[in-house]
């Protein structure tokens, strides 16, 4: 089972699996909407199953339960007989005819319990949904509002307690909402024409486009996202799929015209992308994974771009002391806290633990990258996190540690829905200058 492998890309795994079992298309994008949902959608879940038994189910279960509810709830094109229907037949299958039988009568119970329409009252209503149950089920917010983030909107207690703390609750809830939902496709436009002929290209091909923020680029519906990417502007490379935050990540890395670059965390490579179209005299990739540096490129084969030199290497380690930079861009691994609509499962792996090892190693990658930077070049730090410690916090530690060295720009950004133009990334970046000398 892809939700019980252990394997922070399940998506991906449903993949696999559909690929090793022969399902068609439209079996395969069911299952992958299916798992979306449940991660999207866990703490919800897990708050629904909660009310409806007597006793915590196992693992597996509990995990085939979820499931089921979750075509209760979110799934409009899948009837309720044949979510009932087909999650018990499968529990039956994997775990036996008794735990089928559970299975049964607990899905029977929530689909008594759904009701059409929002009731007003939180502790009951579906959010993002007009369904409610017939009592509550979520932890009442006026009395616990971390606990009610974690029943009706999945946000794990600690993170919206944390993003209540800095930004209030009515963003904390905001921001946990976007979540809930398959974020839009963000477009850059590559080519030198117009947004504006762009888009009425892809309307007339029936891509729903609304203009991001940014003039280069255009947002997609979700259900359109298929249509868009299958498009011969995608194709040809006149498109890419960037972040507006991402984008201007790499810009703040400002003229990199003629300069020597260096992108220390490149995989998939869209920031290093945007670097080489700017012309620098060299560029050198680096990222750990050589798998992943292969993605770099293969994208880059599409978007007709030169391949940049790529090392496989653990920081800078393999560059030798020597190396040095005009310009250097750590785009950093991170909580992904600003990106969790793209990453879902990256709020259940969120705790004090991840955070401080996050942390760590930004800081260690920081001050690896550091030493690569010719004296009055510049050195930028980008997260899609949205939490101090890997932002601001940050970048302070490493000015405190490092004498001469200056910040000159940072920028913090939000994700925001399709309907306010995005962006749909959130995150952090600053731009640092070296000493002369």
């Amino acid at each position: 089972m892809c939700l019980r492998s252990g394997s922070p890309t399940p998506l991906r795994e449903v993949d696999r699996y559909a690929s090793l079992r022969g399902l068609d298309p439209r079996d395969t994008a069911l299952a992958r909407r299916l798992v979306g949902t449940e991660i999207r959608r866990r703490g919800t879940l897990r708050a629904v199953l909660g009310a409806f038994v007597h006793a915590k189910p196992k693992a597996d279960l509990a995990a085939l339960l979820r499931l089921g509810i979750a075509q209760l709830l979110f799934l409009d094109r899948v009837p309720d007989h044949a979510a009932v229907s087909e999650t018990v037949r499968c529990v039956t299958d994997h775990l036996g005819l008794g735990k089928g039988r559970t299975a049964n009568a607990v899905l029977r119970s929530v689909q008594r319990a759904v009701l059409p329409g929002a009731s007003g009252d939180p502790s009951r209503d579906v959010v993002g949904t007009n369904l409610r149950f017939e009592f509550p089920v979520f932890r009442d917010p006026e009395e616990h509002p971390h606990l009610w983030a974690e029943d009706a909107l999945s946000l794990p207690s600690a993170l919206h307690k944390r993003w209540t703390q800095r930004v209030g609750r009515e963003e904390a809830d905001r921001l946990a909402a976007l979540a809930l939902e398959e974020p839009p496709l963000s477009l850059r436009i590559r080519s030198a024409r117009p947004r504006e002929e762009v888009r009425a290209t892809l309307e007339a091909a029936g891509v729903g486009c609304t203009n991001g923020r940014h003039a280069r680029f255009l947002l997609v519906a979700p259900e359109d996202a298929s249509t868009a990417l299958a498009s011969p502007l995608f194709h040809h490379g006149e498109l890419t799929v960037q972040g507006e935050h991402a984008f201007g990540a790499a810009q703040m890395l400002s003229e990199v015209e003629g300069l020597r670059v260096l992108d220390l965390c490149a995989a998939p490579g869209g920031k290093t992308a945007a670097i080489l179209e700017s012309g620098p005299q060299r560029l050198v990739a680096c990222d750990l994974s050589p798998h992943r540096l292969q993605r770099i490129r293969t994208g880059f084969q599409r978007l007709g771009l030169p391949v940049p030199e790529l090392a496989a290497m653990d920081q800078a380690r393999g560059l030798g002391p020597a190396a040095r930079f005009d310009a250097v861009l750590v785009d950093a691994p991170c909580s992904n806290t600003g990106v969790l609509a793209q990453r879902p499962g990256a709020k259940w792996r969120h705790g004090p633990q991840s955070q401080r090892a996050l942390v760590e190693l930004q800081r260690e990658l920081l001050r690896s990258a550091s030493g690569h930077v010719e004296p009055g070049g510049v050195l930028v730090h980008s997260t899609c996190s949205l939490e101090n410690e890997e932002n601001e916090q940050q970048v302070r530690g490493f000015l405190e540690e490092h004498t001469g060295w200056t910040l000159e720009e940072e920028r913090r950004s939000a994700p925001a829905a399709l309907d306010a133009g995005g962006p749909a990334d959130g995150g952090y970046a600053a731009r640092l200058r070296a000493p002369l000398a």
